[in-house]
């Protein structure tokens, strides 16, 4: 039986712009002009998922796993490269991304919602359920503004897991909220993954979620991918890195 692909990446670059420091004197006297230096975060990579299975991402800070991430939401565009998602719907649930600010939370979650492809109609049937999941309360019908970091993850938590995509990206969340909120939002991550048809892309941080929950881990170093294989054996060869290098 042929497997099916619901993600393929392919020389995949991405870049972004620096621009070198002078002094405010010589650009206002225009005596030295500001150069432009690009950062390579991503540099020509190439892998694939396939439909069902749940891939770890992980690398220290700055190897472009969330580069790599935002990528595949379609938030940053390659400056070379594909990224072909098979028609698949997706969603990134990644904590600071998204919500309007003096909106409400209620406003908020028919927002996101429509921002995945959903209709309002779709939306609201499940508005109750995401209200009920995130847990708070009166700040429902407040401005986001006011929210705290861990209300403002529950309900970035709640939308993205209620309202189901055959694609879920997922962003250094497990670990938000309360200690209540973490068990509920684990175990809520573990029945979404557990759905076979659904593909998870992981980035994270914490080396025994992604052992337990992952299929297969991708190792990225310096914007290069270092290993991609069985997570046992990736995460160690990751670890045993860290710690020499």
């Amino acid at each position: 039986m042929e497997e099916k692909h619901a993600i393929e990446v392919t020389d995949l670059v991405i870049s972004y712009r620096n621009l070198k420091k002078t002094s405010i004197k010589k650009n206002l006297l225009k005596l030295k002009r500001n150069k432009a230096e690009d950062f390579v975060a991503v540099k020509g990579i190439s892998f694939y998922v396939r439909e069902g299975e749940i891939l770890g991402i992980i690398g220290k800070n700055g190897s472009g796993k969330s580069t790599t991430l935002n990528a595949l939401a379609g938030i940053f565009s390659p400056d070379s490269g594909t990224i072909d998602l098979k028609g698949h719907s997706i969603s990134l649930l990644s904590i600071g991304v998204g919500f309007q600010k003096e909106m409400t939370g209620r406003e908020n979650i028919i927002l996101s919602g429509m921002l995945l492809g959903f209709s309002e109609q779709q939306v609201k049937a499940k508005e109750q359920e995401i209200i009920d999941f995130a847990g708070l309360g009166k700040f429902i019908d407040m401005p986001v503004r006011t929210y705290s970091s861990g209300m403002y993850s529950k309900l970035a938590f709640s939308i993205t897991a209620i309202l189901e995509t055959d694609i879920m990206l997922i962003d250094e969340v497990l670990s938000v909220g309360d200690q209540k909120f973490k068990k509920k939002s684990y175990a809520k991550m573990k029945s979404l993954i557990s759905n076979k048809d659904r593909t998870v892309v992981i980035v994270s941080h914490n080396l025994s979620t992604l052992e337990a929950l992952c299929d297969t881990v991708m190792w990225m170093h310096d914007g290069e991918i270092k290993k991609i294989g069985e997570p046992k054996q990736v995460l160690e060869e990751y670890v045993d890195f860290m710690e020499n290098n």
